[in-house]
């Protein structure tokens, strides 16, 4: 590299860094604002799950939210504690106390390094469209699933008022927009409805009826956990289940934010910088986070599209915590249902209710499945896992028919011609099409097996072309296959049992 070179790649780098920061300053400020009282409620109630204190995940959002701005790879995202995260650590957490959460979760960071560093982002090219679209529509189905507590009249403080309130919401939310984008309208609903509430004395829920807010900024801390064998043998499963599902969720969020802003990720670097902000959050107290599709979709239809939205999430955060826990305690919980309830509707892919029709209907399948198993079992994990196993079997089976053989015969020689793809879910239909010669009608003394319009991808295919090859020959017959490729040239010259030189079926030397 060149002086000249270098300089420009630096001069490149110092724009693309001072855009991502300050490209959108305002609107960035706002949003993350907005997102930050978002936050609160989740956190607490992904504690509650967790079986911690609510300042455990406050703290954790606190953390990871202002550490990812720095180390992820998708800005504008937002990453705090969730719950994904949060029912993998329940027995954890019942049997051997917070303190090994900690540890845990320092661990889970490191195993997300360690997947930064092996490019296992990599893998996400096998999810498909659908199980992505069943992973966004269930996601909806479970943030409006979360409100339905906060709308049950038989709880405590739910009452007319609060469905006038959050109809009201909804409508600040949706109305707004058209009238000024100044400031975003989530914003605005929460200062509107939290004045009113303060006004009247309205008897409904608040902020602090989740659970007490934390007094006090957090503090460095190890885990008080004995550093010894048996300490990692009950933590790691946990931790790699923790960090399996969190990255799962992070990378799956982070293209659901390029699509809504059309911009791309470095999903190696998100999956490192994970790791670094869940270390960062559990020494100081916190509980292991990821990314956040609701919150993500707040921030971005708020008008967030930097890191600085997502640092102001969490800066934001400490600030309210620290400085205005009662004011914040004081918010009604029906405006933030309001906007949950918008994100869920903003979330839900509803163009896929009238795809039904046109689309295939495997990939139908594939997205009902996911929904139905992650809504089921309440983990996102389990129900990509589903899709993506269901997608390949499709796939498969897709592939397994495009395939055919087909036979010519010319005086003593019958040529049997393949067209498509031969692999282990094929190879049965390639050995049935090739069977015997002394069986056809009119049998041939001498074979052509013509695999120029095929391919062979694996030791399955090889092994079938050779089953085909000996037993024409066990019945008297020459054989001769010629049209290999070069790539299926060389698995017959590396793994088959016969005519390993590729003389005696007619191949020309190849590289």
């Amino acid at each position: 590299m060149t002086p000249s070179t270098g300089a420009h790649a630096h001069a490149s780098t110092a724009a693309r860094w001072k855009q991502e920061w300050f490209g959108n300053v305002r609107a960035d400020v706002l949003a993350g604002i907005v997102v930050a009282l978002a936050l609160i409620p989740e956190a607490i109630g992904f504690s509650i799950i967790a079986g911690v204190d609510p300042r455990v995940g406050l703290y954790a959002s606190v953390a990871i939210a202002m550490v990812i701005a720095f180390t992820g790879g998708r800005p504008g995202m937002i990453s705090a504690a969730t719950a994904a995260v949060a029912v993998v650590v329940v027995p954890l957490v019942r049997d051997h106390g917070p303190e090994y959460l900690f540890a845990a979760t320092i661990l889970m960071g490191v195993f997300q390094g360690i997947a930064a560093l092996l490019r296992l982002n990599l893998l996400m090219q096998f999810v498909s469209r659908s199980v992505i679209t069943g992973f966004v529509n269930a996601l909806a189905i479970l943030i409006f699933m979360a409100q339905l507590p906060q709308l049950d009249p038989t709880n405590e403080g739910v009452n007319w008022i609060t469905y006038a309130m959050v109809a009201g919401g909804l409508a600040m939310i949706y109305l707004v927009p058209k009238l000024t984008t100044a400031i975003p309208s989530p914003l605005v609903a929460i200062i509107v409805l939290t004045c009113l509430s303060l006004w009247l004395g309205s008897p409904v829920n608040t902020v602090s009826d989740m659970g007490e807010l934390p007094q006090g900024l957090p503090f460095f801390m190890l885990p008080d956990v004995p550093l010894t064998w048996e300490t990692l043998v009950i933590i790691a499963p946990y931790s790699l289940t923790m960090a399996a599902v969190g990255l799962l969720e992070s990378l799956l969020t982070a293209q659901i934010v390029d699509d809504m802003t059309h911009t791309g990720s470095n999903k190696q670097r998100e999956c490192g910088g994970q790791g670094i902000a869940n270390i960062v959050a559990a020494l100081f107290g916190g509980m292991g986070g990821c990314a956040m599709i609701g919150q993500s979709v707040i921030n971005v239809t708020s008008g967030g599209r930097g890191r600085l939205s997502t640092f102001v999430a969490g800066f934001a955060l400490l600030i309210m915590l620290v400085l205005l826990g009662g004011i914040v305690g004081q918010v009604p919980m029906p405006a933030l249902v309001a906007i949950m309830i918008m994100v869920s509707i903003g979330t839900f892919s509803w163009n896929s209710i009238p795809n039904l029709r046109v689309h295939p209907w495997q990939s139908s399948m594939v997205m009902f499945v996911t929904v139905a198993v992650v809504v089921a079992t309440h983990n996102l994990a389990i129900g990509v896992l589903v899709g993506v196993l269901l997608s390949g079997i499709f796939f498969v089976q897709k592939v397994m028919h495009m395939f055919e053989v087909t036979r010519t015969k010319d005086g003593d020689t019958a040529t049997y011609t393949a067209h498509g793809e031969i692999f282990f879910g094929s190879v049965a239909r390639f050995e049935a099409a090739l069977g015997p010669e002394s069986l056809q009608p009119d049998p041939a003394d001498h074979v052509i097996i013509d695999v120029t319009r095929a391919h062979f991808w694996d030791i399955s295919a090889i092994g079938a072309l050779d089953k085909v090859v000996e037993r024409m020959r066990m019945h008297g017959r020459s054989v001769q296959v010629v049209g290999l490729n070069e790539a299926s040239a060389d698995l017959v010259d590396r793994h088959g049992a016969t005519d390993r030189t590729g003389v005696e079926i007619g191949l020309a030397p190849h590289p």
